[in-house]
């Protein structure tokens, strides 16, 4: 990249820090296929699983994952949706969402699985959304079942 193009990509990212844009959009856009998850001050880093394949491997194999890291599962319409644990590695509290983002239902402290032996959580109500973060993360956050979380 010339210095040319850099001035060009340098002005671009101000103008949008300075025009009510805000930063959290140039974040978001930076971070590929990642989102910003918002509630009551705290954001978490999510990878975004949309596709059939993406959802079924979720945070499968996963060793580690940052306090502020996640897994936001996007789903075309809401309906009850069960998830499970099989070989996941890490304890998650999973947070179903409906269309209009509000939590309708909490797991907290979902147990790893392995091949055999693993937990399968099925809410009764509907989500379009589930959220998959490090156990004890709601409520370090105090999360609760009709708040609202934004991204």
């Amino acid at each position: 990249m010339d210095a040319g193009s850099k001035k060009i990509q340098f002005l671009i990212i101000l103008f949008f820090l300075f025009t009510g844009i805000g930063l959290v959009k140039v974040i978001e856009s930076y971070a590929g296929g990642k989102k910003l998850v918002h509630f009551k001050g705290n954001s978490f880093v999510v990878e975004v699983a949309e596709t059939k394949q993406e959802q079924e491997k979720g945070l499968m194999y996963i060793n580690r994952l940052a306090s502020n890291e996640g897994m936001l599962f996007v789903y075309p319409d809401e309906t009850r949706r069960s998830f499970y644990m099989k070989n996941t590695y890490l304890s998650l509290d999973l947070i179903w969402m409906d269309k209009e983002k509000r939590a309708v239902f909490i797991k907290r402290n979902a147990k790893p699985g392995n091949s055999d032996i693993y937990e399968t959580v099925y809410p009764q109500e509907e989500a379009m959304y589930v959220l998959e973060l490090n156990a004890g993360s709601a409520d370090r956050i105090g999360l609760k079942v009709g708040d609202i979380l934004q991204f």
